[in-house]
């Protein structure tokens, strides 16, 4: 059975997202990244990328670019409010980055792939998202909260 074009990009979009409830904003959000075909990267703001940063395209797969988030985050650390403006950045630009890994798979299953419930099936098992980034970013976070609050006691007891 033929899935309309529309019904098609949606479960596709959907297998991807592997999120019911996530799935409306992203189309809402790659929407503005397709200008009658031309990709163009636009500011699309997320708490969870702001928040997260490198984490939040780990969660989504995106591992190249997670991975210069996560340097890019050390080094804005050397520079005044750097870490803020990256995290601002990350916010604004990281569901670009989302975008990019999702057009990128679906070429490589629409290439591979001839059949649009098999296409729909694979996507859902190439997309998605990492659950696991979630508990490693807890503990980062609760390890350097640790950290600062260690130094706190350390510094205070110098006194």
């Amino acid at each position: 059975m033929q899935l309309p074009q529309d019904e098609y990009e949606k479960a596709m979009l959907e297998a991807f997202v592997n999120k019911p409830e996530k799935t409306f904003w992203y189309q809402q959000a790659f929407s503005k990244f397709d200008v009658n075909g031309i990709d163009t990267m636009k500011w699309v703001w997320s708490w969870w990328a702001f928040f997260g940063g490198w984490a939040f395209l780990l969660y989504r797969k995106q591992y190249i670019p997670a991975l210069v988030l996560f340097v890019l985050s050390i080094l804005a650390t050397a520079i005044p409010f750097g870490g803020l403006l990256v995290a601002i950045l990350a916010g604004g630009f990281s569901t670009y980055f989302v975008y990019k890994g999702y057009k990128q798979k679906k070429a490589e299953i629409e290439n591979a792939i001839a059949d649009p419930q098999k296409r729909i099936e694979t996507m859902k098992e190439v997309g998605g998202y990492n659950q696991w980034v979630v508990w490693v970013y807890v503990l980062f976070v609760c390890l350097f909260f640790l950290y600062i609050v260690s130094v706190m006691f350390t510094m205070a007891s110098m006194n």
